[in-house]
């Protein structure tokens, strides 16, 4: 149950000097107490320890996955220069490439004993010449990385014997072949990591504003079906009651995701991918901008959810929409990509994440956000207005659950 505010006569006290009726900083304090009994909140508390804790552990499993070495041992039978020499060259090959992989030598003494060292388990593959070409024999499919590596060195082998059989060599008929690769932007995250990166942002808005916009959805629906809100009605202004608990959610909302995105952060610093920190650091700084915009629109919304409610039992109903909303805009936005991802990046809400997630890929220009910032600002306040009519409309209201129609309505 949630406990009282305060009686008229204490917030006149310590409201006094901010207006004639001592209310004008009303705001202030309803905020202040949203903020203490959600950081007391044992429940909130414990998931917030427990949601850093799976974000670091998350984090530091990725990191040990990235840098884990995988080693292959390839049994050829030592008589066979040719397939010697192909593993040796393999191996060089994965130690250049840095791919995770590391390739033994297992030279036996012949077939059968390649064979048997392949289904005791001391080798992992095994390598021989056959009737048209070579083949990698393995307990199962051989590993995609594996296979490419000994394919690359074989033919490598294959062709400096060819172009010595021909009298000639390997340089002068590959002469003009060589591709090498540059980036204009070298600091540019790779599409896997900026899939994983488009995935958090999403996963933190939708965290931020399911857990903070219900929490403020139930404190107004509580309030109102002990009749606790009649009593506060008589101290606080009804619009000042909503403005000090979105400000007041708002402040937990923004906090919570600072929170995991610095664990985040850290995470990446650590990471093979923290060459992307710079990037990740920006796009990081405009999704806080975007949230804490879009999250004033939504706990707007969440707060009109709770006053339709005559019952806890109908806030389900009442905050269907915002739910909808906020878990569309989670799925639409990290599976978005190209010109949907671009019309997201202007659409409110959808753009506290798909607008950041361009400034990561380096897509958007300088100007981008700005506009779509003011977009979202725009959209909030109209949010605002109307958020707060109906929810001065709906607030008084009891004995049952009240349409929006009824509440913008209602006059008061």
């Amino acid at each position: 149950m949630t406990t009282p505010l305060t009686t008229s006569s204490t917030l006149a006290t310590t409201a006094d000097g901010t207006g004639d009726d001592g209310t004008r900083g009303a705001w202030l304090l309803v905020a202040q107490r949203e903020i203490v009994t959600r950081a007391m909140n044992k429940a909130f508390a414990i998931g917030l320890v427990v949601s850093l804790v799976v974000i670091a552990a998350l984090a530091a499993f990725f990191t040990w996955q990235s840098s884990r070495v995988d080693t292959y041992a390839v049994a050829v039978a030592g008589t066979d220069a040719t397939a010697v020499a192909s593993v040796t060259a393999a191996a060089e090959l994965a130690a250049t490439e840095d791919a995770g992989t590391e390739i033994d030598l297992l030279e036996v003494t012949d077939d059968d004993a390649a064979r048997a060292a392949l289904s005791g388990g001391e080798a992992d593959v095994w390598l021989h010449p056959g009737d048209d070409g070579w083949v990698l024999v393995g307990e199962r499919e051989p590993d995609g990385v594996v296979s490419r590596l000994l394919g690359t060195a074989v033919e490598q082998q294959v062709l400096a014997a060819n172009a010595e059989a021909a009298g000639t060599t390997v340089a002068e008929l590959s002469a003009g072949a060589e591709l090498t690769t540059e980036a204009l932007d070298p600091e540019a995250m790779g599409d896997q990591a900026l899939f994983f990166a488009s995935f958090a942002l999403a996963f933190l808005f939708f965290a931020g504003a399911i857990t903070s916009g219900s929490m403020i959805a139930s404190s107004v629906v509580e309030e109102k079906q002990s009749r606790l809100v009649e009593i506060i009605a008589t101290a606080v202004p009804l619009r000042q009651l909503l403005a000090g608990k979105i400000i007041g959610s708002s402040v937990i909302a923004v906090g919570q995701n600072l929170l995991f995105a610095g664990v985040g952060l850290a995470a990446v610093a650590a990471s093979p991918i923290s060459i992307a920190l710079p990037a990740l650091s920006t796009s990081l700084i405009w999704f806080v901008v975007f949230f804490a915009v879009g999250f004033l629109a939504l706990a707007a919304l969440y707060a009109v959810a709770g006053a339709l409610a005559s019952r806890a039992e109908d806030l389900q109903y009442t905050s269907t929409p915002m739910t909808m909303l906020v878990m569309g805009v989670y799925f639409l936005t990290f599976t978005a990509s190209g010109s949907f991802l671009t019309v997201l990046s202007y659409v409110p809400v959808a753009n506290v994440v798909a607008m950041p997630v361009r400034v990561l890929s380096g897509d958007a220009s300088w100007w981008e956000p700005v506009l779509s910032l003011a977009g979202l600002a725009a959209f909030a306040v109209l949010a605002l207005l109307v958020s707060e009519r109906a929810f001065r409309g709906a607030l008084m209201q009891t004995g049952g659950r009240i349409s929006w129609k009824q509440a913008l309505r209602s006059e008061r």
